[in-house]
């Protein structure tokens, strides 16, 4: 208390001053409309920038938060889009629309890899989902790219996934622009490239052609991406040539598990 009266006493001309000049100042703003709608714009202007600052900051820590919530968007859409997808592939083949007891084909659970293998012959990754997440053997596992591999094992709470990196995968895939298809598999010798092979010989291929899943089995639907084709005149006796992925599989986080509802029944008539 005593240094706040001593300073006071010091420098009582200069906040005399200073009170004055923020007297006249208020006053000036509060009667000329001009001065008062600068002051005010430039407050307004301060202030939003001192806003934004903090609403980056923030933004920046919610990262974690916003990612699960597109994730989950994600995961809304596609399992909206299956459904949509099935209805109208019913439609079309119905000559009664009323007598169509509409059904979803496919549902997609949104997981996350916890341990990925890709410098093996025989490479695995282990997902946070399980039983208890209606996770079974043999589901598709794709991510925003494309496809990832199928369940091969779950316990309550985890599954373990055989990558597309594993010399027992074989997957039915076929040229995007065609309905020309091979049996997908891999050679351990580089994560990046997958084989693709039995292609029918007249099949046209050509550098850069999409190859997308088959849809010729009850675990992968017809239409998620693989990679694009690296060679096309040089095609082995067994008619096999190199896809390059979408993935890189060293370096995937966020997955889908797509459960197909009528698999058990086509495992069945099959």
């Amino acid at each position: 208390m005593q240094q706040l009266i001593y300073f006071i006493q010091k420098y009582k001309y200069f906040l005399y001053v200073l009170l004055l000049l923020l007297i006249s100042f208020s006053l000036t703003i509060n009667n000329h409309s001009f001065h008062k709608s600068k002051f005010i714009s430039s407050a307004n202007s301060i202030v939003g920038n001192i806003y934004n600052k903090q609403n980056n900051i923030s933004s920046y820590l919610d990262l974690n938060v916003k990612n699960q919530e597109l994730i989950e968007e994600n995961l809304r859409l596609r399992n909206e889009l299956s459904k949509l997808s099935f209805n109208l592939d019913s439609i079309s083949l119905s000559t009664s629309v009323d007598s169509i007891k509409y059904k979803q084909k496919f549902n997609y659970i949104n997981g996350k890899v916890l341990k990925n293998e890709y410098t093996k012959p025989y490479n695995f990754l282990t997902i946070n989902r399980g039983n208890k997440h209606s996770i079974t053997t043999e589901m598709a596992v794709i991510n925003s790219k494309g496809i990832i591999g199928i369940t091969d094992a779950t316990s309550n709470s985890y599954a373990r996934v055989r990558s597309i990196l594993n010399r027992n995968s074989k997957i039915n895939a076929r040229f995007k622009n065609s309905f020309y298809f091979g049996t997908l598999s891999w050679d351990a010798k580089d994560y990046n490239i997958v084989q693709l092979n039995d292609i029918p010989r007249q099949a046209s291929v050509n550098i850069g052609d999409t190859i997308i899943t088959g849809g010729k089995s009850a675990i992968f639907p017809e239409g998620i991406p693989i990679g694009v084709v690296l060679n096309s005149s040089d095609k082995t006796v067994d008619n096999t040539i190199n896809i390059k992925l979408f993935n890189d599989m060293s370096n995937v986080g966020a997955i889908y598990i797509i459960k197909n509802f009528h698999k058990q029944e086509i495992k069945n008539l099959e």
